[in-house]
């Protein structure tokens, strides 16, 4: 007989979470729980998570050393001629900030979510992936409701969810040949349902040997796509060490090069070693024009530090180099201070194990594959992953990704699992979160709920919550800014939990609706 696991998860839904808190409760451990909840989310979330997509486990198992498994997306093994290409641009409105994306299937990578987790449970797991994934495959056939955010979520990338008939089928509101999914109304999947089924039954050889890398690859060659059966077939998971960064007595791991994010990450944290940061007072004006100019630095270091032209991840090396950054710290404290689409799930057991997500598709492709339910991911379409320009990319490489699961390890023995989703906006969210929490010493809650500030392109985006005198100072210093009047989505969704000597506890980001349970 199976005993109850306790344990704590936080993610972007409820559906989501439920499964992973469901997998605890029947037993499994926090490996088997995080598997669940991404099969969960590509249901429930479908723009932010999907079986044609790619992402990074942060695992710290009770057992032996911590360790990032990188299933992100590949480069393709060739080039067809660009003219080819089914390649076309889309504008998603945030409300106060706009981002352009390129979607088609010019613009599928070679996805790694599906070896991902089969590599994951293999690996880490404990419970059989059949019943791991059952009440999947139940909700995809009976429809989760569309919550507030999805359907906040699924409108703002409108023009790639109503792009292609394929796709139009699925997220039209039931009963309606024209009308667009609205909140309240059942999302259904029943074909995704089918191939989430036979994939516990067949194993991961179906998507990357199988009937669906043919048809994935049928579909490219015929409708202007880079990938072939040699990309599905050769892609592996890469396990790495996880980068591991000492600051201000807290010990934070993150996932390491060639993704980005993380190292960004470190360099700002290594940046603001020598500040007084909590001195200077959370929401104060010096405080936010601080962690503007680190975001600049940060953002012209990478491009100095990024030498590879097909390459968005800057070298570690030159990026934490001593004397640079020695010298930028200095250019600080002369300072006048008075002057796409991605999910994330953390899941801790009582048993000691750690697993901290974070996934993407992009923003989507636009078409569906024929008969699955399985929209590919776009990011050779987006810019922040390109950042020397679309289609300069090295063949057959994985590709960077600001995406950052992370750990923080305090000397009292608390360990918090966080990441978020938020397209070029994970690295600042995340930096934040781990100031409240190591400076400010904020619990939790509150180090997650607090304001943010971003900035990028020379524009500061500044959200509600801040002392409006502060902000009013602030923005004397940056005649280019965007504000809201709340937290926003914008800004990312850091979903976060902790095990503490009292406990459990965890909070899900209000910005994007997230949840936690604490089992």
């Amino acid at each position: 007989m199976k005993t109850k696991s306790r344990g704590v998860t936080a993610a972007g839904h409820d559906a989501t979470a439920n499964a992973a808190a469901e997998i605890l409760r029947a037993g499994g451990n926090a490996f088997d729980a995080v598997v669940g909840a991404f099969f969960m989310a590509c249901v429930a979330e479908p723009v932010l998570a999907s079986l044609g997509g790619g992402g990074f486990l942060l695992a710290k198992p009770a057992v032996g050393r911590a360790k990032v498994f990188d299933f992100f997306a590949q480069t393709p093994k060739c080039q067809p001629n660009e003219a080819d290409l089914d390649f076309a641009p889309i504008e998603v409105d945030f409300g106060s900030a706009t981002q352009e994306f390129h979607i088609g299937l010019g613009a599928v990578a070679t996805p790694g979510c599906v070896r991902g987790m089969f590599e994951v449970h293999r690996s880490l797991g404990a419970m059989p992936l059949a019943e791991i994934v059952a009440p999947v495959v139940q909700a995809a056939r009976d429809g989760i409701a569309v919550t507030a955010m999805q359907a906040h979520i699924l409108n703002l990338v409108k023009p790639i969810f109503t792009a292609t008939d394929s796709v139009r089928r699925i997220y039209r509101r039931p009963g309606s040949e024209y009308q667009f999914i609205e909140i309240g109304d059942l999302l259904r999947n029943v074909e995704l349902a089918d191939i989430i089924e036979i994939l516990g039954i067949e194993g991961e050889d179906l998507f990357h040997r199988g009937e669906i890398a043919r048809l994935i690859v049928d579909q490219c060659a015929n409708g202007g796509g880079y990938l072939s059966l040699a990309d599905l077939n050769d892609y592996e998971v890469v396990i790495r060490d996880p980068l591991i960064v000492d600051y201000c007595g807290a010990r934070v791991l993150t996932n390491p090069p060639p993704s980005a994010g993380g190292p960004l990450i470190v360099f700002a944290l290594r940046l603001l070693e020598s500040a007084n940061v909590k001195e200077l007072g959370f929401g104060s004006t010096e405080y936010l024009d601080l962690l503007a100019q680190v975001m600049r630095h940060t953002n012209e270091t990478r491009a100095r530090a990024t030498s590879d032209t097909d390459s968005s991840c800057p070298d570690l090396d030159q990026l934490l180099d001593d004397q640079y950054l020695q010298a930028l710290r200095r250019q600080l404290s002369q300072h006048a201070l008075s002057m796409r689409g991605t999910t994330h799930v953390n899941v801790m057991d009582e048993l000691g194990n750690t697993a901290s997500l974070t996934v993407s598709n992009g923003e989507g492709c636009g078409t569906v594959l024929p008969g699955t339910g399985i929209m590919l991911n776009n990011m050779l379409g987006e810019e922040d992953l390109n950042p020397y320009g679309f289609h300069r990319w090295g063949p057959d490489k994985r590709m960077s990704s600001m995406m950052a699961p992370s750990l923080v390890l305090f000397p009292d023995g608390r360990e918090i699992a966080t990441g978020s989703g938020g397209s070029n906006r994970i690295r600042t969210a995340l930096l934040q979160v781990f100031l409240n929490l190591i400076n400010f010493g904020l619990a939790v809650e509150p180090a997650v709920g607090s304001p943010r500030v971003h900035y990028e392109q020379d524009v500061l985006y500044v959200e509600g919550g801040f002392p409006s005198a502060e902000v009013e100072k602030l923005l004397r210093r940056y005649p280019e800014h965007r504000l809201w009047d709340d937290v926003d989505f914008y800004f990312g969704g850091a979903h976060t939990i902790c095990r503490g000597s009292s406990g459990f506890e965890g909070v899900g980001d209000r910005r994007r609706a997230g949840v936690a349970i604490v089992l």
